[in-house]
C-alpha cells in the first residue's frame, strides 16, 4: 500500500465531505477511494470514518490520523514546492471561506474583486453565517471569528481588532435621556442582541477602574443579526451596543449619538483560524495577508 497516497485520499475525502466529490477532484473512480479506505482501516486496524446514507463523520481516531496526515502531507508539498519552481508557488485552486455575516457584508464582501483582481486562479467559495462551522467536517479552508477562541485544535491567527461603541437615536434620546455613568443603564431600555447559537443575550461589557463589568441590558426588541441590532438602534428602539465600523457613518451624520464616551465597551480580537498546516497551501496565505491588509486600513479594525 502507498502510504502517502492513501493518506492524500483519506484526507481529500474529509474535505469533500463524500467520496463521489472526492473521486471527481481525484480523477479516480469511487470504488478505487473505498477500496484505499478499507485497506488503510484495516492496516491501522481502526475505523476512521463514519459512514451513513447521508454524511460521512470522522472517528476520534479519524480525526487525530486527520491532523497527523495534514502535517505530515503540507511538510511533504513545502519541501517539494522549493524544487518545483514559480508554477507551483503560484496562489490557485479553491478556497473555502466563511465569515461572520456582517463582517462578510459589510467590510469583506465590498473589496472582494480587489482580492480576485491579484490572485485570479483561486476560486472562493465563501459563505456567511455566524454559526459555528466545523472546518474539518465541513471541509472548510478557513473561518473569520470574532472573540476569542476556544478550539484548541485550530491555528488561530488575531488579523484585526473589533472595537464597540454604545450609542443611541437623537429620538429616544430626546424621550428618554442619555445615561451619564454605567450605573445609569439598568433604568435604560436597549436592543437587545442575542446569539443565534445559544439564544442567550450578549452581556455589554466595560472595563471600569481595570476591572470588567458585565451589564444585562433588557427591551422590548430583541434580535440575533448585527445588522437589525443597527436598524432598531436607528428607530429610537433603545440603545445599543454595536461595532464601530458599522455605525461610523451614522456617528458622522447624527442619526446616532455615542453615549458614555468616558467608558467604552471592551473590544475582540478577529482571527483567522485553520486546521493545522494548511497555512503553507499559496491560496491561503495570500487570502491571510490580504483580510490583515483590509483591516489593517480601517481605523476601527485594525490591530
Amino acid at each position: 500500500m502507498d502510504k502517502v497516497k492513501a493518506m492524500q485520499t483519506f484526507v481529500r475525502i474529509v474535505e469533500a465531505n463524500s467520496y463521489s466529490k472526492a473521486a471527481e477532484t481525484l480523477d479516480l473512480p469511487r470504488a478505487s477511494l473505498t477500496a484505499t479506505m478499507q485497506n488503510l482501516e484495516a492496516f491501522l486496524g481502526t475505523q476512521l470514518l463514519q459512514r451513513t446514507t447521508r454524511r460521512l463523520s470522522l472517528t476520534p481516531d479519524g480525526a487525530q490520523y486527520y491532523k497527523q496526515c495534514v502535517e505530515i502531507l503540507t511538510a511533504i508539498e513545502t519541501a517539494e514546492r522549493s524544487f518545483l519552481g514559480p508554477e507551483a508557488k503560484r496562489p490557485k485552486g479553491k478556497l473555502r471561506v466563511d465569515l461572520p455575516g456582517a463582517l462578510g457584508r459589510d467590510v469583506v464582501l465590498p473589496q472582494i474583486a480587489e482580492f480576485h483582481a491579484a490572485y485570479p486562479e483561486v476560486d472562493l467559495m465563501i459563505s456567511l453565517t455566524d454559526r459555528l462551522v466545523d472546518l474539518i467536517q465541513e471541509g472548510i479552508d478557513c473561518v473569520l471569528r470574532v472573540g476569542h477562541l476556544q478550539d484548541s485544535s485550530m491555528v488561530g491567527r488575531q488579523i484585526g481588532t473589533m472595537r464597540f461603541v454604545t450609542c443611541a437615536a437623537p429620538s429616544y434620546l430626546a424621550r428618554h435621556g442619555a445615561p451619564h455613568h454605567i450605573g445609569d443603564l439598568p433604568n435604560h431600555r436597549g436592543v437587545v442582541h442575542f446569539s443565534g447559537r445559544t439564544g442567550r443575550p450578549f452581556d455589554w461589557e466595560f472595563m471600569v477602574g481595570g476591572e470588567l463589568l458585565k451589564i444585562n441590558i433588557s427591551g422590548p426588541i430583541g434580535v440575533n443579526d448585527a445588522d437589525a441590532n443597527v436598524t432598531c438602534a436607528l428607530q429610537g428602539l433603545g440603545l445599543a451596543q454595536t461595532a464601530i465600523y458599522q455605525v461610523r457613518h451614522y456617528l458622522d451624520n447624527g442619526k446616532l449619538v455615542q453615549v458614555l464616551p468616558d467608558v467604552p465597551p471592551t473590544s475582540m480580537p478577529i482571527s483567522l483560524l485553520y486546521p493545522q498546516g494548511r497555512m503553507a497551501a499559496p491560496k491561503l496565505s495570500v487570502f491571510a495577508a490580504w483580510l490583515a491588509t483590509l483591516f489593517e486600513k480601517d481605523a476601527d479594525l485594525r490591530l
